[in-house]
Order: C-alpha cells, then sequence, then structure tokens
C-alpha cells in the first residue's frame, strides 16, 4: 500500500512520463493489473498513445479507464450493482412524480416546480449532495445552520424534503450515478482486480469527496495509487498559501490525499518532480516556456527578448464584434495551414463563451472549408421530433386550439403539406373553430369536400391520444402507438440522409440518435413509474422533464480537424498553435455558476460551515485561473488571443484581466485590430467561398460611386474567376442584380389598366384616397383584389361597422314608434337602443359577438358608448333648429347626380359609391341648409393639408353629393353647406376635484364629446351658427365656435366662409378627376407619402409585397418638399387650391 505524487509544470511530460514508468512497471511484472484512470475525454488518446510507446505495439495488462467504466468493469466482476443506474434523466423523471406528492410541504419551492428548468436545477442540487457525500441527515443540518437566513433555511428545509422523498422512491428499485460510486466502494474489497493492482490518476485536477472516498479504498487493496499533479516549478506541494494561489487546487488535492492515506496508514512513496532541466513541450518557443513561468506570478518579469523576435509566438488581437473574431481566426488558421505547413490537428480553438463562439464557428468554418469538430453537447428541445410529441400532447391538453393544432401541423412530420396546411388555418381562422367536439363533426360554413377530409386526417391521428388513461404505463403505450402510426423513424432516417447528403453532418447525428434516445426516456419512464396514477398534465410534464435533460454529442469525423471547445470542459493533446477567442470581462473570468436553487450569495454564508459544498463563485474565479495556465499552455509554438469591442447584440464590450497581464508579460505581443482587416482585401482571401462577401461590398460600394477596397485589377479578375466557374455563375448574377438594382416605375399602360379597371370606375371615395396614399397600394387592393386572410375575431372597424348599423336601426325604430330625435323619452329610447343592439350582433359576423365571454362583455361596452352617443346627438339637436334627413344614405345607384358620375374622358367615366351616414337640414323660406355627419370609432380629425393631398376626400365629397341631392328635392331654394362633422362615437371620463351636478356633468360631457370629436368645419355664417347653436354666449359645446369679448369669432372657432368652400369643393372634384384619369393610365407607382406623423406605409397590409426600401434608388417617399407642395397655414392650402382650380379652368 502506497501513494506517490507525480509533480510537474503543465509541459513538463509528467503524462509521458507516467506512460513510460507504467510501461516498464507493466513489462517487469506481468501479473499485475495496472489501472490507469483519466477524465472521460482523454481514455481513446491515452489508450492510443501508450499502444504507440509500447515496445511490443501493445498492452496487456493495462487498462485505461474511466471512473465510470471502472464502475462498469468491478459491477461486472463482483455481482454488484444489479439495480438499474438512475441517469440525470431518470432523475428529473423521478423528481418530478415526488415533488407533485410532497408539493404540499414545499412553502418556497412549490410555486415554481411548473416552471421550465425548475425540476433541473432541483435535480443539481440533489446531485451536488450525493457528490459531496452529503446525507439527508446532513442536508437538515445544513438548513439549522442557516436558521438565521430565513429564505435560505426555508429553501434547504424544502430540499431536504424532496431530497428525502427522492431517496425514499429510489432506495429498492434504483441506484444513481453518484451512488454507484458509494457502492464501488465497497465492491472493490471482492475483486481480484483491484487487489495488488497498481492504480494511476492522470489528467486530473482535483477529485469531489465520494471521489476521495473511493480513492482512500483503492490506496488500502492496490500495491500503489500514483497521481499526477500539475505544480510550478519551485511550489512546495505540502505549504498552502491561501485560497487566491494560482496551484490551491493541486495543493489541495494533494493534502486532502494526504489524510486518507494517514487514516488508512498508508505509506507515501517517495514524490517525483518533472521540469527542472526545462520544459519539453516549450523547446522551440521561449515565449511559451517564459509564459508558464510567469503567468499569474507576482512580481511580473516581462520577457525581455521580444523585441528581438520578427513574428511574436503570443500575439493578442482585437475585433469589433464575435463575427468579426471568428472570421480572423478563420483566416490565421487557414494561412497556417496554407503558408506555413501546419496540418489542422495542430491548431485548437478554446473560448469562454462556447455558446455564442460555437455557432459563428459551424457558419464561417464552413464558409473557409476549414474542417472542425466543435466540443460540445446539445440539448434537443427544439427538435423537430419532440415538437412533434409536445404539440400533439398540447392539442390533447388545450382541447385542439388553434395554436396548438397548427404548431404539430408544421412539425414537418404530421403528413401534412405546406400547402394543405396553409388551406386548413385560413379555415379554421376565417371561422374561429375550436375544440374538440367541433374538430369532431363535419365542418359545414363554406367547407370544401377537401377541408373535412383534412379534418378527419388530423383527429385521425390524434385518435391514440385522445383515450382516457390513468397510468403512466398507459400513457407511454398511447404516444408510442402514435409515434408507430406517423411513421416517425422513417421520416428521421430520410433527413438524416438528407443532412448528411448537405454536408450538415452534425444534424446528421442528432437526428441519427435523437429517435433512440426518446424511446429510451419512455422505457424509462414505464420502468420508473409503470403503476403511478396520474393526469395527462403530469405525464407531459414528467415527459418534458426528461426531453429537457437528454443531450446528444458528437466525436470527431476525422483526425485532421480542428478542435473548437470550452476552456474547462475540452481537453486538448499534442496542440501546436492555440487560438483563445472571446478573452473579454465576462466570459474571462465567466459568471460563477450563474446562479442555481442555492445562489452564490448562499454558498458564500454556508461556506462557514463544517459541510463542503461545490466551490462558492470566489473559489471558482481563482480556480478559473489554474483552468487558464493549463489551456495557455498547452501549445508547443503559439498562442493567440483575441477579444472583442461590441457583443453580437450590440453592447460595449470590455478586455479582459487576462488581456492586461499578457500585456505586462509580452509588450510586444499585441498586434492591434488584425482580425478584421488591416491587411488588404486580396490578402484576407482565402477561397472562392469567402471572397463573396468582400466581392458583395465592392460591388455595392463602386455601385453608389464610391472607392472600394480592391484595386480595379484586383476586382474584375475576382469578377472573371466567379464568371467562369459555374458553381458560382448563379451567385454572381445575383451580386451584379441587387449592388446595381434601382426602382423604376412600370406603369400599366392604358390599354393594360382598361382590362383590369373597365372603361367605368367604381370608386369608393376611400379608394381614391387610398391612391392619394400610395398608387401600388391601390393597384395591389382593388386591381389585383389582394386581401388579407379572414380572421374570426372583432377589429376596430368591425366595432365602426356595428356602431353605423345600430346607429340606423335605432333611428328606423324611433320612426317606427312614432318618435323623432328630439322627443323619445330616456327610458325607451334605451330600450329600443338595446334591442337595435341585440339585433345586430345577433346577425354581425357569424355571432362572433357571442363566441366569448370577451366579445360579450363588448356588447355592453358597445351599449354604453352608444346610450352616451344618442344621448350626445339629441342634446346637440335640442341646441339648434336642425333636423335628421337620412341616415346611411346610400347614393351609389343615383345616376343623374354630377357629384357621383364624373366623366373623364369620352370613352371614360368614373362613378363614385359610398353612404352618407346622417345628413341634418334646416329649411327656411329661401334656403336649405345642410350639415353632413360621419360617425368615427377612431381618432381621426378633419385636416385641410390632408384634402389638398388628397388623402381626406370624403366629407367634401359627402357635402357635394347632399347639396345636389337637397337642390333636386328643393329646386327653388338655396342649398347652402352649413357644417361638414366628424362624431366620434365614444364615452369620454369627466375628471374634477369638486361635486359636480348632474346638470354640471352633462355641460361637462358635451364639452368633451365636442373637444374629442373635433367638428371639422362650421359655416361661418351667424345666420348658421345660430341655427347649429342658438344657446352658447361665449363658448359652443355642440360646435366648435367660440366668441370674443366683442361678440366676433375668435382664432379657436373651426369655421370656413361660403367663397372657401366652394374652393376647397371645386378642389377636390378636380382632385378626383386627376386621380381617375391616373388610374385608368395605368399608373402603379410605389409613391408613399409622409405627411406630419403620419406615413401611408406605417399600417400598410402590403408593405412585405410592395418592398419599399428608402435606400434602393429610385425609391423614396413623398413628403413636402419631396413631391409635395409644402403649405405653410390654412390660408395658404386655400390659395393654393384657388390657383390650382384656376390652372385647371
Amino acid at each position: 500500500m502506497a501513494l506517490q505524487f507525480y509533480f510537474g509544470p503543465s509541459g513538463s511530460g509528467k503524462s509521458k512520463r507516467l506512460h513510460q514508468d507504467v510501461l516498464h512497471m507493466a513489462a517487469k511484472d506481468p501479473d499485475c493489473n495496472f489501472l490507469f484512470l483519466v477524465p472521460d475525454q482523454f481514455t481513446m488518446q491515452t489508450q492510443m498513445d501508450l499502444v504507440k510507446e509500447s515496445p511490443g505495439g501493445g498492452i496487456m495488462n493495462i487498462d485505461v479507464l474511466s471512473f465510470g467504466r471502472l464502475t462498469h468493469r468491478i459491477f461486472e466482476e463482483t455481482g454488484y450493482g444489479r439495480k438499474p443506474v438512475l441517469d440525470d434523466t431518470g432523475k428529473s423523471l423521478v423528481l418530478r412524480k415526488v415533488a407533485s406528492s410532497v408539493k404540499e410541504n414545499l412553502p418556497v419551492l412549490s410555486g415554481n416546480l411548473n416552471k421550465i428548468g425548475y425540476i433541473h436545477e432541483i435535480k443539481s442540487a440533489i446531485s451536488e449532495f450525493k457528490q459531496y457525500g452529503l446525507s439527508v441527515e446532513r442536508v437538515g443540518e445544513l438548513a439549522e445552520f442557516s436558521k438565521s437566513r430565513g429564505t435560505l433555511y426555508y429553501k434547504l428545509k424544502d430540499l431536504k424534503t424532496l431530497y428525502q422523498a427522492f431517496d425514499a422512491y429510489v432506495a429498492e428499485r434504483f441506484i444513481t450515478t453518484e451512488d454507484t460510486l458509494a457502492l464501488l466502494s465497497r465492491a472493490v474489497h471482492e475483486s481480484k482486480i483491484m487487489k495488488n493492482s497498481v492504480v494511476i490518476f492522470d489528467g486530473f485536477t482535483g477529485f469531489t469527496p465520494i471521489q476521495y472516498r473511493l480513492i482512500a479504498e483503492l490506496m488500502e487493496l492496490s500495491r500503489m495509487v500514483i497521481v499526477s499533479v500539475t505544480l510550478g516549478e519551485g511550489e512546495n506541494p505540502y505549504r498552502i498559501m491561501g485560497e487566491q494561489e494560482l496551484f490551491y487546487l493541486s495543493k489541495k488535492t494533494v493534502r486532502d490525499l494526504q489524510k486518507w492515506a494517514q487514516k488508512r496508514n498508508v505509506r507515501q512513496a517517495e514524490d517525483v518532480y518533472l521540469g527542472k532541466g526545462g520544459l519539453p513541450r516549450f523547446r522551440e518557443s521561449r515565449e511559451l516556456a517564459h509564459l508558464e513561468k510567469q503567468l499569474f506570478r507576482y512580481p511580473l518579469k516581462p520577457y525581455e527578448d521580444s523585441q528581438k523576435d520578427s513574428i511574436p509566438a503570443i500575439q493578442i488581437r482585437e475585433a469589433m464584434s464575435p463575427a468579426g473574431e471568428v472570421r480572423g481566426a478563420c483566416i490565421l488558421i487557414k494561412k497556417l495551414v496554407l503558408e506555413q505547413n501546419y496540418s489542422y490537428r495542430d491548431i485548437a480553438v478554446v473560448t469562454g463563451e462556447l455558446e455564442t463562439y460555437g455557432d459563428f464557428f459551424e457558419r464561417e468554418a464552413a464558409t473557409y472549408d476549414i474542417p472542425v469538430f466543435i466540443d460540445r453537447t446539445r440539448g434537443i428541445l427544439l427538435n423537430p421530433f419532440l415538437e412533434y410529441i409536445r404539440s400533439a400532447l398540447r392539442i390533447v391538453l388545450q382541447n385542439f386550439s388553434y395554436e396548438s393544432v397548427f404548431h404539430y401541423l408544421r412539425s414537418g412530420l404530421a403528413d401534412f403539406t405546406m400547402e394543405e396546411t396553409d388551406l386548413l388555418e385560413n379555415y379554421i381562422l376565417a371561422t374561429g373553430i375550436k375544440g374538440r367536439k367541433k374538430w369532431g363533426e363535419l365542418f359545414t360554413r363554406n367547407a370544401t369536400e377537401q377541408l373535412n377530409e383534412l379534418r378527419e386526417r388530423l383527429y385521425g391521428q390524434m385518435t391514440p391520444l385522445l383515450q382516457k388513461q390513468e397510468r403512466a404505463s398507459d400513457y407511454v403505450k398511447a404516444l408510442y402507438e402514435f409515434i408507430v402510426a406517423g411513421r416517425i423513424q422513417e421520416k428521421l432516417l430520410i433527413f438524416e440522409e438528407k443532412f448528411r447528403a448537405d454536408g450538415e453532418e452534425e444534424r446528421a447525428k442528432e437526428y441519427a440518435q435523437i429517435y433512440r434516445l426518446v424511446m429510451e426516456l419512455l422505457n424509462q419512464i414505464e420502468g420508473l413509474l409503470r403503476e403511478e396514477a396520474m393526469t395527462l398534465q403530469e405525464f407531459a410534464d414528467i415527459l418534458d422533464s426528461g426531453f429537457a435533460e437528454i443531450e446528444v454529442g458528437t466525436i470527431p469525423g476525422g483526425v485532421d480537424r480542428v478542435i473548437v471547445g470550452d476552456m474547462e470542459r475540452t481537453r486538448l493533446n499534442q496542440v501546436k498553435v492555440l487560438l483563445f477567442l472571446g478573452v473579454n470581462d465576462g466570459n474571462i473570468p465567466g459568471n460563477a455558476n450563474k446562479g442555481g436553487i442555492i445562489s452564490d450569495i448562499d454558498r458564500e454564508f454556508l461556506k462557514d460551515s463544517d459541510i463542503e459544498l461545490a466551490p462558492t463563485p470566489r473559489q471558482q474565479m481563482f480556480t478559473q485561473r489554474l483552468y487558464l495556465y493549463m489551456n495557455m499552455t498547452k501549445p508547443s509554438e503559439r498562442l493567440y488571443l483575441s477579444y472583442a469591442r461590441i457583443s453580437s447584440d450590440g453592447k460595449t464590450l470590455r478586455p479582459s484581466y487576462l488581456i492586461d497581464t499578457v500585456k505586462d508579460l509580452f509588450p510586444c505581443a499585441y498586434q492591434g485590430n488584425l482580425m478584421e482587416g488591416k491587411e488588404s482585401v486580396t490578402e484576407r482571401i482565402m477561397g472562392k467561398k469567402d471572397a463573396l462577401p468582400y466581392v458583395a461590398e465592392e460591388l455595392r460600394e463602386r455601385a453608389q460611386g464610391r472607392a472600394g477596397g480592391m484595386t480595379d485589377e484586383e476586382f474584375f479578375s475576382l469578377c472573371r474567376i466567379y464568371w467562369e466557374d459555374s458553381a458560382f455563375r448563379g451567385q454572381m448574377e445575383k451580386l451584379l442584380q441587387a449592388a446595381y438594382e434601382h426602382y423604376e416605375h412600370k406603369p400599366l399602360g392604358a390599354m393594360i389598366a382598361r382590362m383590369v379597371y373597365g372603361t367605368v370606375l367604381e370608386n369608393s371615395v376611400s379608394r381614391l384616397e387610398r391612391y392619394a396614399a400610395c398608387a401600388y397600394a391601390h393597384f395591389l387592393q382593388y386591381g389585383l383584389n389582394l386581401k388579407e386572410r379572414e380572421v374570426f375575431q372583432l377589429e376596430n372597424t368591425d366595432l365602426g361597422n356595428i356602431y353605423h348599423e345600430v346607429l340606423e336601426v335605432f333611428s328606423h325604430c324611433l320612426k317606427e314608434h312614432g318618435y323623432t330625435w328630439l322627443d323619445f323619452p330616456k327610458e325607451e329610447g334605451e330600450q329600443l337602443l338595446r334591442e337595435a343592439l341585440e339585433n345586430c350582433s345577433m346577425q354581425y359576423g357569424e355571432t362572433i359577438l357571442y363566441s366569448s365571454a370577451r366579445y360579450q362583455y363588448m356588447i355592453e361596452r358597445m351599449y354604453r358608448i352608444l346610450k352616451r352617443t344618442i344621448w350626445a346627438l339629441k342634446e346637440q339637436l335640442k341646441s339648434g333648429k336642425f333636423l335628421p334627413e337620412a341616415f346611411e344614405m346610400s347614393f351609389s345607384r343615383v345616376e343623374n347626380l354630377d357629384a357621383v358620375n364624373i366623366t373623364l374622358s369620352e370613352e371614360e367615366k368614373m362613378k363614385l359609391r359610398g353612404r352618407i351616414d346622417r345628413l341634418d337640414t334646416c329649411e327656411d323660406e329661401d334656403h336649405i341648409y345642410v350639415k353632413v355627419i360621419d360617425y368615427k370609432s377612431g381618432n381621426k380629425k378633419f385636416d385641410l393639408a390632408a384634402v389638398y393631398y388628397g388623402l381626406q376626400l370624403q366629407l367634401i365629397v359627402y357635402m357635394n353629393v347632399a347639396a345636389e341631392m337637397m337642390k333636386k328635392s328643393h329646386p327653388d331654394k338655396e342649398v347652402v353647406p352649413a357644417a361638414l362633422l366628424y362624431y366620434h362615437v365614444n364615452d369620454p371620463m369627466i375628471k374634477s376635484e369638486e361635486e359636480l351636478s348632474p346638470e354640471q356633468v352633462n355641460d361637462q360631457l358635451l364639452k368633451e364629446l365636442m373637444d374629442s370629436n373635433d367638428l371639422s368645419r362650421v359655416n361661418d355664417s351667424e345666420e348658421v351658427i345660430g341655427l347649429l347653436d342658438g344657446s352658447f354666449a361665449t363658448k359652443s359645446s355642440i360646435i366648435p365656435v367660440e366668441r370674443k369679448s366683442d361678440g366676433s369669432l375668435s382664432t379657436r372657432s373651426s369655421v370656413v366662409n361660403r367663397q372657401d368652400y366652394e374652393v376647397i369643393s371645386n378642389y377636390v372634384n378636380q382632385k378626383m378627376h386627376q386621380f381617375g384619369t391616373e388610374i385608368l393610365q395605368g399608373n402603379i407607382e410605389v409613391n408613399p407619402c409622409e405627411q406630419g406623423n403620419a406615413e401611408s406605409c406605417t399600417y400598410c397590409t402590403f408593405r412585405e409585397i410592395c418592398a419599399f426600401d428608402g435606400k434602393i434608388p429610385g425609391f423614396e417617399k413623398r413628403k413636402p418638399g419631396h413631391g409635395m407642395d409644402v403649405l405653410k397655414d390654412e390660408q395658404d392650402i386655400i390659395e393654393k387650391m384657388r390657383k390650382h382650380s384656376a390652372m385647371q379652368n
């Protein structure tokens, strides 16, 4: 029984010396077993090295093992460990189950159990307890120690409860991976393999308490235990100064092993020290040798001979972003291979943020044709197979909700084509169908035979999952039947072959493993929870917990490739060049363990107890320095460090403290911003693939008349190379087209326009306003008749339609009951309004208003608003002399009105369609005064500038139509336009610090309605104003008119005189004539306009079709000063209208 240490710095040849010594000992004593234990990632490489170094080219009595493989070997020999091993996935499944049974006893943790990833965090905490040898009782002691910290105390109590329930559940059925080591500590005593063997531990930076206990047992049983320890030259392994020491972890390992050896009366053999005569790894690089001796040692000693070397072996480079950093790294790798005869396997890349840099490397390596192996495992939660299963279960759980159904159909595995899914989705959105009952019945509302065939197919696929189940095994069986019926294994094989054919090896391997992994998970659930009663929701939660634990790993697909890995996980061997990327603050040092059930602050507190847990953030930061030292001393020839200035999401980044440390050691190491191109463009080009972005950038610069980064000769030579290569010619054509793309309006032409629209334009006023906003949008909507798909929901336009319809029905009801707007009783008016609203609600949009509780509430809200509306309209009428003449008056069928029938040319005409919401009139002996009201549920205001640009024609056109109709019915009277009004259907809130009387409340409400309505324009004639509101003295609550103290109208009054209105009216008529003519001439220009804060593109349905881009030459928004006249004030607008009309005449 003996314990021996091999000490040496990184690069001293500890592993090589161990290999030689073990091979020598094994040759001398062939009957002795030599067990060579290394971390999992090293087993294959170590075995290959031992075989190569063996004089006979083979090893007979040397076994290369990891802790896991040793456990399997001993259990196989002794018969221990017959219980199934519970892996991480199994632990999550059991925890999900036991957590639901003890939920009432978890005051702190119970509220979070259903959050994604929370069970995983609890599992990690329990795994940590087991790894550090903590029993349930010891966790209880830890909780008692924390009694002064309320939240932590209750958290640990909850964890103890879960730990106890977990152990009780698995006690007689399973064994966890952590418990296997405890069991192995007993099993080794019955193992013949271990008796008098030699056990070697190489490549470990430290051990957990449970591993120490096993090593202690091995010390007693074996002839010798040998442990290699990384330790700097001149360091005393038996003297610990503190956690801040670079080699503290190594010294702690030595101290702990010594303690166990002394407890077991194991003698300590003579230590072996390596590296005193120089480090073999750095024979060719004085700089790297200096780095090994000085990194994180104080005081710093700068490298004196740096300036004598033409190319420093250690370089620091800066990039603008992580993407640029990776691109620069790929260029460097390519140059090393092509120009300096390195192999790809001689080069490795490590980073402190593999999640970000790994994805960039995957993409850039393909561009630069660099074979890489990214050393990581990936979760598979977003794999289509898992989405297929999860969404199918959600269909049942969410009762065939729209989201769950189409998530399932778009998983790519549901046997529905994209066209079939789109067809079904359009129908479901339009009809609002949801719920199992409706999906199980025949679709009848405008449904085709194909739609019902699709419905039956989906419902048939769900049949295995729709059956009532009670036990876990029943759910597993139903899900398995569902998967088999869907032929998923066959489909995944097709995907695998496709990815492999496309060169996406990593994804191909994921798809090759995914079916087996899911089946193993179902088998685990069957084995663990077979007879457990549960609901479908509980089964789905357990399944999600299992899916979250599944990770897919890959192994290198070839020998000659660059390894890209994580600073702590990845094990590197025989590397000549190392690129260390992402050396930024936040990555180096990293963000510790980024929280967990036991937080960073909790760990700092618990450190003072006598119970050992995983390292605190402070301890991890010190440990990370050892990992940095070991990584940075891995290469034998060159080391490159790089950092980014800006993160992928645009945030400023700082370089890590490590950058300054290396700069202080090597003043000539910093090489500036070489990663992103102070070299010429041609120096950065490595091949045809990676040159394309540079060609594209050069094309863009030259197309805009600027000098690019290439000479003419370089640029045209590259273009010629691509043009002559058929594999790249298509891409080159697209680049040329994109670089010189510009928009040019190509009108339809009069002949095609006539074919599209006919010779008689049937136009609503809103259609002409649409044309004024953008001619192309008008063409798409009215020429091609493109529409958004129907959705079974209420939009703002629907509310407006309902308001219009209800007010029209209400008016007819008043007439039928012998009332007018001036004399209907309040109670009866409200009852008639309720009946009108219910009648309209029943008939509107396939009874949508009764399809949900939310919409039924909206009926009540609409009733409240409409009740306020009829009250306000009644009060406004009572204040003046006007009476309603017509409601919802259509002028579409009127043939003999000049305002409706507009002659564009001898062969072309335009006929206007529309409805005036309300027309009020007032008569005297010689005049008939006309007031036009348009109901709006939005916030539209009358804007004279918008009228000038053609964006707001409606009220003027309606007044012209109304005036002409009144003239025809009253030929002996003069028709006088009195008011153009928008009435915003609204229910305003009154704010007051004092209590108001009912009369004051009503007066305030009328003022609020008038202010919010911005009642557009009123004739400035005193006579007309008196007819509209004859009761006000200074400020009207009915119309937007105020008087000064001298009785004249103030400037805040929204009035217009008769002559100016005639100018506006004539201008609008000419504008409509202009628009009609342009439409029939084929104008379809993409010419959106911008007026004030309003842009016609903002809510345009066709934004994705027209692809308007202001950066592309030819595309330009019209706005005042750019394609539209600049307007100063209303008087300026009317003057411009007058001049325009005069020019047309």
